[in-house]
């Protein structure tokens, strides 16, 4: 073989096989950038159905252990009443009996739904962070971009904060938090 041949044939095998690695790398990227892109959609789903379960079981606890309370208010008087108010003396015996106890475990219960609750959401949503981070950089990141599409944008996520959080991002500052201050309260101060 000529010389001239082999290095033509070389050069076209080189050719071949680059082309096919920067095709396998196109597609490779390209079916990436789908995955993450799916995946971090479905995560944005699944957070909210993980918000919705939350609040549905934060909510039935809360109720089950106010309505225990509330019977609680209820039965205790006149258990209370029937047993002492017969004037013969039987007053005293409180002191030895044993008396129906008001059973926080409910409200326990429901502290520590919350907390664990809220724990499992934020880590989805820490989840759905990631994914969008991943999702970005790899529009980004060479040599991935080299073979996306320039139209294609980062995937919007929303992630759900409160709105002291949001203040607090505003503003740059944090005030004392008073977790117990209800907004709720009428001022019974104010004259009409």
């Amino acid at each position: 073989m000529k010389k001239g041949t082999i290095i033509g044939l070389s050069v076209g095998i080189l050719v071949a096989v680059m082309a096919l690695i920067i095709f396998s790398m196109s597609i490779s990227y390209s079916n990436t950038e789908i995955d993450l892109r799916a995946s971090t959609i479905a995560q944005q789903d699944k957070c909210k159905a993980y918000f919705d379960k939350m609040w549905k079981i934060l909510k039935e606890k809360a109720g089950v252990a106010d309505q225990y309370k509330e019977a609680f208010k209820e039965i205790y008087p006149a258990l209370i009443e029937g047993r002492y108010s017969k004037g013969d003396g039987t007053l005293m015996k409180w002191i030895t009996e044993s008396n129906p106890q008001f059973d926080v475990s409910l409200y326990k219960d429901v502290m520590q739904s919350i907390e664990i609750e809220r724990t499992g959401y934020f880590n989805e949503q820490t989840r759905l962070i990631d994914m969008q981070r991943e999702h970005a950089v790899l529009l980004k990141k060479a040599p991935s971009r080299w073979f996306l599409n320039d139209t294609l944008k980062p995937v919007a996520i929303i992630i759900v904060t409160s709105k002291n959080t949001k203040d607090a991002y505003v503003t740059g500052e944090e005030n004392d938090v008073d977790l117990f201050d209800k907004k709720e309260k009428k001022d019974t101060t104010k004259k009409k």
